[in-house]
């Protein structure tokens, strides 16, 4: 029997080493969590870091605010 898409994309997302850009917990550092791929690809170029930077910002402020949840833009156009 065949996977429904939700199941396979959840297989995917599973499968991904997901961490922040320190490798420390994100409570500790308030650092986005992402795949690592997207952390490695964002820290290799001026604009990526700047990207990975004020992402992170954004989520500081959220949790700041008292929010589990930020908009950062990271994940933008990924279908979520």
């Amino acid at each position: 029997m065949s996977k429904a898409k939700a199941q396979k994309s959840l297989d995917r997302w599973t499968k991904q080493k997901w961490t922040t850009a320190s490798g420390k917990k994100s409570s500790e550092t308030g650092e986005v969590y992402a795949p690592k791929k997207t952390i490695e690809k964002l820290k290799a170029s001026r604009a990526g870091k700047k990207k990975l930077s004020a992402a992170n910002r954004t989520k500081r402020k959220a949790t700041r605010e008292g929010n589990q949840y930020a908009k950062h833009g990271l994940h933008k156009g990924k279908d979520r």
